[in-house]
């Protein structure tokens, strides 16, 4: 099987959607397939190619397909730079010719209208469903044949709107576990990234959008008491930014900003807690979403603490997490809390987490998605 990943996006990126996508090219190819990732030319201040910055395998080709970057214009046209960007490579893909018997696989729904209009096997990712272009989404939508969602949420959604159940596969995401081969002690794994050995440290790692609820952690480290350091890991410059000045009177936590990929399971294992603060306002969080971080959580060995969400809830429970309310700093300082004192459970809650995780390896993921589609 030939599989074309098509990403209209930057790569590489800081955003977790890349190193999705590029962990997914290099287990399609472990799984056997025959695999080229396309992507548009951009301009990039990260240097590196995709296969180094993920530290991916070089086993699929990876073709940067030449086009106008209209994006560089971006403080000056605003809006109409990405549509203007999004058309120069959509006619760029669809003159170039490509063999009738590959898959088309991609995230973006204009790309799987696009080569449904020119009869494509053709497989969609879906990671969202967004309301505000809900009549836009349905009618390109409707062009597929076959659906990959993340989450049981997006298959009932696609369900009411007139799939059939064979049509849709729920694949949430994944991690590659042998990256957390190397079983380190806390102590180790500090010492590896710097971080003090004499305090108790709760962990976030990933970005600081709203939703994703990283202020209602750095509001409850006002509750956890000095002796608890509360490590923030992540985010873009902009988010960072906005973080770091709300949060400039804090003196229990430590914002690093983004650190490269390769670093994220160290600090992983340098946490005595580990935290999913997801908001529950909007439904990308409370039912679409599916974390990566989530899944190296799981596979680091450490007791995480999380939201209790729909989304978050169909892969954790009270076995091998501890569930809070969401939006609610007192409710999970006291998650925390209750973690931090009970060794027994701490335990136990990783001890399973690490029992559960391995169904969600990248491989695994991919072998399903293959299967789904033959």
């Amino acid at each position: 099987m030939k599989i074309i990943y098509i990403n209209n996006s930057r790569l590489p990126t800081e955003r977790a959607h890349g190193y999705q996508v590029g962990k997914m090219c290099e287990a399609f190819a472990e799984a056997g397939a025959e695999v080229e990732l396309w992507y548009p030319a951009r301009q990039n201040q990260i240097k590196e190619d995709v296969f180094t910055y993920y530290s991916l395998k070089p086993i699929f080709l990876a073709v940067e397909i030449k086009s106008f970057d209209w994006l560089r214009f971006h403080k000056y046209l605003d809006k109409p730079s990405f549509w203007l960007h999004s058309l120069f490579f959509f006619v760029n893909i669809f003159l170039k010719p490509i063999d009738k018997e590959a898959v088309i696989y991609t995230r973006n729904i204009e790309i799987s209208w696009l080569f449904n209009l020119k009869k494509h096997k053709v497989v969609y990712e879906c990671h969202c469903w967004p309301e505000t272009k809900a009549r836009l989404y349905k009618f390109l939508a409707r062009s597929n044949k076959k659906v990959a969602v993340i989450t049981e949420a997006l298959k009932k959604l696609y369900l009411a709107n007139g799939f059939k159940d064979n049509e849709i596969l729920v694949a949430p995401d994944g991690v590659d576990l042998t990256e957390f081969n190397s079983r380190l002690t806390k102590a180790e794994a500090r010492d590896r990234v710097g971080l003090p050995l004499d305090k108790k440290i709760v962990l976030y790692a990933g970005h600081l959008y709203e939703w994703k609820g990283a202020q209602v952690l750095a509001d409850a480290a006002c509750l956890l008491g000095g002796e608890v350091l509360t490590v923030f890991v992540g985010g873009t410059p902009w988010d960072l930014k906005k973080f770091q000045s709300k949060n400039c009177d804090l003196n229990n936590i430590l914002i690093t900003g983004h650190v490269k990929h390769s670093l994220v399971p160290l600090y992983l294992q340098a946490a005595d807690v580990l935290v999913l603060p997801n908001l529950g306002a909007e439904k990308i969080s409370s039912a679409y979403t599916s974390p990566l971080k989530l899944f190296e959580y799981m596979a680091s060995g450490r007791p995480i603490v999380a939201s209790a969400l729909p989304s978050i809830r169909e892969i954790l429970n009270d076995k091998n997490s501890v569930l809070v309310e969401s939006d609610s700093p007192s409710s999970l300082a006291g998650g925390i809390k209750e973690v931090l004192k009970n060794g027994v459970l701490a335990e136990s809650l990783a001890k399973q987490a690490l029992v559960c995780v391995k169904e969600f390896s990248w491989q695994k993921r991919a072998e399903r998605i293959i299967n789904f589609i033959s």
